[in-house]
């Protein structure tokens, strides 16, 4: 194993890296340090899911008898602020030198645990479509963390914040994703003159609520439109040069007169079924062509509300 690890540069300093982290996660801990380090490599090194604490003695990382599991997490302690600025310094994965965030809720699901508090009805989506979608108590976590452009699953996991039943969701991640950037300024991860912190998120966050949040920070945020929600957006032409030429040698008359012709006539609306309108307040016309530019130090906001157009 030694031998294999001062094969490369690389790799040394990927094992240095790695060792310096655990020193610094180490010193995180304060009561029970050993026993709750030992557990934390006996559940990274775990074949499998872990069900119940005891399987991890059971492991060949954790080297302590079976009740040591449950000392340390009586009795344990991890700073988990300390462990967040632990975090931020390290190499982070970036798109063309740039950061990207991404924020998302995944719920711990507590069904049986009917003496813990402040649990909350998780969706959980079925496996035969949304007929079998069904909510189950638990917590619901927020997590940040940094994507690799490769096609991997792995991440860099920055925060995690536990949701209570009165918090907003909207101001806790918008606190969260402060917290998040402040960090990796402070750590000299970006820099004046490097490109904004871009955040993705899914269509169940309040894009434009964030994005007035978080407008002093250097950031831009892009979150996905629901399949749901009608916008009201006029749809773009979809015909091709290859079927505008054959209509207009067929007709006779110039594409664009042949599509206004076709729209007095209506007869794109016999082959395509117009978009449904919406009633809320996104109602409006078409967006603006381009990408929205951001202005020094604010956020914007980019949806695409095509998926469904023809």
């Amino acid at each position: 194993m030694g031998v294999s690890v001062l094969v490369c540069a690389g790799e040394r300093e990927a094992f240095a890296e790695l060792s310096r982290f655990r020193t610094a996660f180490y010193g995180c801990l304060s009561a029970q340090a050993d026993a709750f380090f030992e557990l934390a490599d006996a559940l990274l090194c775990a074949d499998g899911p872990v069900r119940t604490p005891v399987e991890l003695s059971l492991l060949a990382e954790h080297q302590r008898g079976y009740g040591a599991p449950y000392g340390a997490l009586n009795h344990g302690r991890l700073d988990a602020d300390a462990l967040r600025d632990r975090l931020i310094p390290l190499p982070l994965p970036r798109f063309g030198g740039r950061i990207v965030l991404t924020v998302d809720v995944s719920p711990w699901l507590r069904s049986d645990a009917a003496c813990s508090p402040e649990r909350l009805f998780c969706l959980v989506h079925g496996r035969n479509g949304r007929s079998s979608d069904h909510v189950v108590p638990g917590w619901p976590y927020s997590f940040v963390a940094a994507p690799t452009p490769d096609r991997t699953s792995w991440t860099a996991v920055l925060d995690a914040v536990r949701l209570g039943p009165a918090d907003d969701a909207a101001a806790v991640t918008a606190d969260q994703l402060r917290q998040v950037v402040e960090r990796l300024i402070g750590a000299g991860q970006w820099r004046p003159g490097d490109r904004d912190v871009l955040i993705v998120m899914d269509a169940g966050y309040d894009v434009m609520r964030l994005t007035w949040l978080l407008s002093d920070l250097p950031v831009e945020l892009a979150g996905a439109c629901a399949p749901t929600v009608s916008c009201g957006c006029r749809s773009r032409r979809a015909s091709t040069t290859r079927r505008a030429a054959a209509a207009e040698a067929r007709t006779g008359v110039p594409p664009d007169e042949a599509g206004d012709l076709a729209g007095a006539r209506g007869g794109d609306r016999e082959r395509h079924a117009p978009l449904r309108q919406g009633r809320g307040p996104c109602v409006g016309p078409g967006p603006p062509q381009g990408s929205p530019t951001a202005r020094p130090g604010s956020a914007w906001t980019a949806n695409s509300p095509w998926s469904r157009a023809r």
